[in-house]
């Protein structure tokens, strides 16, 4: 006769089981952290329209310059655009508020704007940390396959931008088509890539529209996003990157505009300083775009980097890193922009507790902050000089912890538990087994899978694996995911059409 489970047995398989929900999924609402306070924002605010009106831009296209005159823009005596105060707040007032960044697959779709935060990754590392080898080498095409494939299961990474560059790819256009390429290969996720000429453009949607089946189809669902800088800190436009911004508008490519200045390099060393100018400067972005085509999808996108002071070189990890990119979304979104902000920028070389502590120290930052798209939060190594598998593996779990925080506490009548509390006073002087904890335990935990909690007995006879051994282990599961989102037949009409070099 068979046995039948005891209810105990029963319990026990109930709490092995995963979480029916998420307990911290991407899109929590952020904004509990703000490193200033709204009179500073407004000054802050203030000095960045002075800088406009009373400094303004050099090195500015034609073609910029003509529409932005049209528009209200003046020169100054020493032949400096500037932007004169009203001119700036009507730009921001018919700027883009929020807009759908598509996957392929509708279920990877995000909502940019308003509160909801998302993390995804950005970078242009040359250097690969090898998965087997643990050195570093130069960043080849197929690790740019690899990383989009591993990131296709990672759910925190809610967007892949192309995290290295291909090094043994040296032609410019080739260059373009197979980032791109590998990217439509490997996930079905929101993607993004640069462009290095405008030329380049057009036959990359070209394939965009072949792969989601014909002529215009990218156009109605984009898919892909670009990462550009148009604007040249300090308070110079970069020609090239503006006619990049101007051809990817033809064809509906949403755009990221990227101002990175540095801290007493390429901007002021005070944050404060640093902070108004790095505002000017992407609103000088914003107002590129905007003069040409009114709430045209921009992300705005405000990344103030640090250097050490001491030697000149970036630095990606660190408090200050924290504080000024949790400082600049705060400010996009006083603004109703649209907010991008840069994470994780560790300096760390290796997979290692330096990482770890810089990686969620930036993270939860901007995250609390309320950044909407956090880029860089995933996989890069070394200063954005390296990426690493392990990495990417690691930071996903981090930014669960990072969403959990976010999401903050619920406080109802349920939550507050004053008659369970009444039961186990009275009655086993526990909270096992009360309902509440079984609800809890299904919607306001979350158990990590990467992070080990055993005992250090059980952890020792498993062989004493570190968060690096674990991680690549897990990497190296996750990369026998070989997805087929190409149909063979569109997949042969792209290789007959353009140059891929992906076997």
């Amino acid at each position: 006769m068979a046995r039948r489970p005891s209810a105990r047995a029963a319990k026990h398989a109930q709490r092995a089981r995963p979480p029916v929900t998420n307990p911290c999924a991407p899109g929590q609402s952020g904004g509990q952290y703000q490193p200033l306070t709204p009179a500073q924002v407004r000054r802050i605010y203030a000095e960045s329209l002075r800088i406009l009106d009373e400094i303004g831009m050099a090195d500015v296209p034609p073609v910029l310059l003509e529409k932005a005159l049209d528009y209200g823009a003046k020169l100054n005596d020493g032949g400096r655009l500037c932007y004169p105060p009203a001119m700036v707040e009507k730009i921001i007032a018919g700027a883009c508020k929020q807009f759908t960044f598509y996957g392929r697959d509708p279920k990877h779709d995000i909502e940019v704007g308003g509160d909801k935060v998302y993390f995804g990754t950005g970078g242009a590392a040359v250097q690969t940390l090898d998965l087997h080898s643990g050195q570093y080498r130069p960043s080849t095409l197929t690790d740019l396959h690899d990383f989009t494939r591993l990131v296709d299961q990672l759910p925190n990474v809610a967007w892949f931008t192309r995290c290295c560059v291909a090094t043994d790819v040296p032609d410019l256009y080739e260059l373009d088509i197979n980032t791109a390429y590998a990217l439509l290969k490997g996930t079905t996720k929101p993607v993004a890539t640069s462009f290095t000429l405008p030329e380049h453009v057009a036959p990359i949607v070209k394939m965009f529209d072949m792969a989601m089946g014909g002529k215009g189809k990218f156009a109605q669902r984009p898919f892909c996003k670009a990462h550009i800088s148009p604007v040249i800190s300090p308070l110079k436009y970069g020609e090239d990157a503006v006619m990049v911004a101007l051809e990817c508008m033809k064809y509906g490519v949403p755009m990221s505009n990227i101002v990175a200045g540095m801290t007493g390099a390429t901007s002021p060393a005070p944050l404060a300083g640093t902070l108004a100018l790095t505002l000017a400067e992407t609103l000088a972005a914003l107002i590129m775009v905007n003069v040409f085509e009114p709430g045209y999808p921009m992300i705005f996108s405000n990344w103030p980097l640090v250097i050490d002071l001491r030697t000149g070189a970036f630095r990606g990890g660190g408090g200050e890193m924290a504080l000024l990119n949790a400082a600049s979304a705060q400010l996009s979104n006083s603004l109703g922009l649209p907010s991008g902000c840069g994470s994780s920028m560790t300096d760390a070389k290796a997979p290692d507790a330096q990482m770890g502590m810089e990686k969620a120290l930036s993270a939860l930052a901007c995250g609390l902050a309320g950044g909407n798209m956090v880029y860089e939060s995933s996989g890069m190594m070394a200063s954005l000089l390296g990426a690493s598998f392990e990495a990417f593996v690691m930071d996903d779990e981090m930014l669960s912890h990072v969403h959990r925080t976010i999401r903050g506490i619920e406080v109802t009548d349920e939550d507050l538990g004053f008659e369970s509390i009444k039961a186990a006073v009275a009655g086993s002087g526990h909270f096992i087994d009360a309902t509440e904890t079984m609800m809890s335990m299904e919607r306001d935990y979350y158990y990590p899978k990467l992070a080990s909690r055993e005992e250090p007995i059980v952890w020792q006879e498993s062989g004493s694996l570190d968060h690096w051994d674990r991680a690549k282990v897990k990497a190296q599961q996750l990369l026998q995911h070989q997805p087929s989102y190409l149909d063979p037949e569109i997949d042969l009409e792209i290789r007959k059409n353009f140059p891929i070099l992906l076997t």
